[in-house]
């Protein structure tokens, strides 16, 4: 099925030979794909426009794991030439998204001494390499690496240290990394659907690098994607990427549970939650009645009935708990969340009733918002809601950044070390093929 699919696609698409990005969201309830040609990217206004979109259910991932390699790649090469048909573009490699594989993040800290001249890129990129040397993580694949915070002795907020004199640079990276045996199961996948991977992204970087505004990551953000199998989260600050978490809990729990607690099918209990589920209190609820199917297929058998409250007594524990488990691991992190800050929820889960109040109490926040994805203003409705932001973050990180110290093509290729670091020539300029500087200055 999955080779007749993509064998096919030159003549259902046509012969658009132009390059393009395609970001594809790979979740327990959903696989999204988003395909931008090079003149989606709108500088103008720093939009971007996808010229296709499609999504399928998914299959064959479970509690933030892949366990069936076939269903998985299946779905993904069904989602991606729905995209492609969409855009009328055929593409051979995406850039995944997903937080699968128990992904984490981790701070690696380093100093250069300098000598008696200014700053220069030289030194930036000696500093690069000096924080690379010093990341070991046994069985976990780095996927993202992003300088967090410069310092020139000792003194913190440099933004471009270029052109100041100290005695000593030192530099924060953010290293975002999966479990390797994940990222193999992963690109074992892409392969069965006759796809490149040509990067990894995480749900929680690209999730909010959509839904947030640019003062909010300056002044500083907590962005919460709630998916079905896996609740993450992201913390900005000083347009720097923080910290991530993940807890292996999501909206598909909530499902189980009514499909538990009210005796019906996972299928009823997913209609009854999107349909008439809610994590607070409403009016009447304790009279109206609602109905589901039971579970087997003995066709006599008359639909399971429930006061509506019920719904609540089941919901809003299990969000509650979610919440709860995010916020302290967040606190484990190192990480404070204070009134100050934003606080974003993004992902299907989100946009169950109650949720936003929720996360107010349990973050005590004043104001909690419902996130959706920013500068891509011609997304088709089906497409613009909070469970696609993540395929959204996916372009417009590759059409405006942030850049990272290291390349997709080396964080695919091997474990990074110290001679991934940018590099420049004899004249001073960066290498094309390190990237980072240059983007980032």
């Amino acid at each position: 099925m999955i080779g007749l699919l993509r064998d096919k696609k030159a003549d259902q698409v046509g012969s658009a030979k132009s390059p393009a990005v395609a970001a594809l969201d790979l979740g327990q309830s959903k696989v999204a794909c988003f395909i931008m040609k090079p003149d989606g990217v709108r500088r103008a206004d720093n939009t971007i426009r996808v010229a296709g979109a499609g999504h399928v259910q998914s299959k064959g991932v479970r509690g933030g794991v892949i366990v069936n390699m076939e269903d998985a790649a299946d779905a993904i090469a069904r989602a991606v030439e729905r995209a492609e048909r969409a855009a009328g573009q055929t593409v051979s490699g995406v850039v995944v998204t997903s937080s699968i594989g128990q992904m984490a993040s981790h701070r690696v800290s380093a100093s250069v001494s300098l000598s008696a001249h200014p700053i220069s890129d030289h030194d930036l990129a000696r500093a690069i390499g000096a924080a690379l040397s010093k990341i070991s993580l046994p069985n976990r694949r780095p996927i993202h690496v992003l300088p967090v915070a410069w310092s020139v002795d000792g003194a913190r907020g440099v933004h471009d240290p270029r052109h100041l004199q100290g005695r000593t640079l030192g530099l924060d990276l953010l290293v975002i990394s999966m479990a390797e045996g994940a990222f193999s199961a992963l690109s074992n996948c892409l392969e069965r659907a006759h796809l490149d991977l040509q990067g990894v992204a995480a749900a929680p970087l690209v999730t909010s690098l959509a839904a947030l505004e640019e003062d909010e990551m300056e002044l500083g953000a907590l962005c919460i994607d709630m998916g079905a199998g896996t609740t993450s989260a992201a913390v900005w600050g000083g347009r720097s990427l923080l910290h991530i978490e993940s807890v292996s809990v999501g909206g598909d729990h909530v499902t189980a549970d009514i499909a538990r607690g009210m005796t019906t099918s996972r299928a009823g209990a997913e209609r009854l939650k999107t349909l008439k589920g809610s994590a607070m209190a409403s009016n009447n609820e304790d009279r109206e009645m609602v109905e589901a199917p039971p579970r087997g297929e003995d066709a006599s058998a008359g639909p399971v009935v429930w006061p509506r409250a019920m719904l609540k007594t089941i919901i809003a524990p299990r969000v509650e708990e979610t919440l709860e488990l995010m916020r302290d691991r967040l606190r484990a992190g190192g990480m404070r969340i204070d009134p100050g800050m934003g606080i974003v929820l993004t992902g299907g889960a989100s946009q169950l009733n109650g949720v936003r109040e929720l996360a107010e109490r349990v973050f005590d926040h004043p104001s909690v918002r419902l996130g959706r994805p920013q500068r891509a203003p011609h997304l088709a409705e089906a497409a613009a809601g909070p469970a696609f932001c993540s395929a959204a973050g996916v372009l417009l990180r590759a059409a405006y950044g942030p850049r990272e110290a290291v390349s997709a093509h080396k964080l695919m290729a091997r474990h990074v070390t110290a001679a991934d670091a940018p590099r420049v020539n004899r004249g001073g300029v960066i290498s094309r093929a390190a990237g980072w500087l240059s983007d980032n200055f």
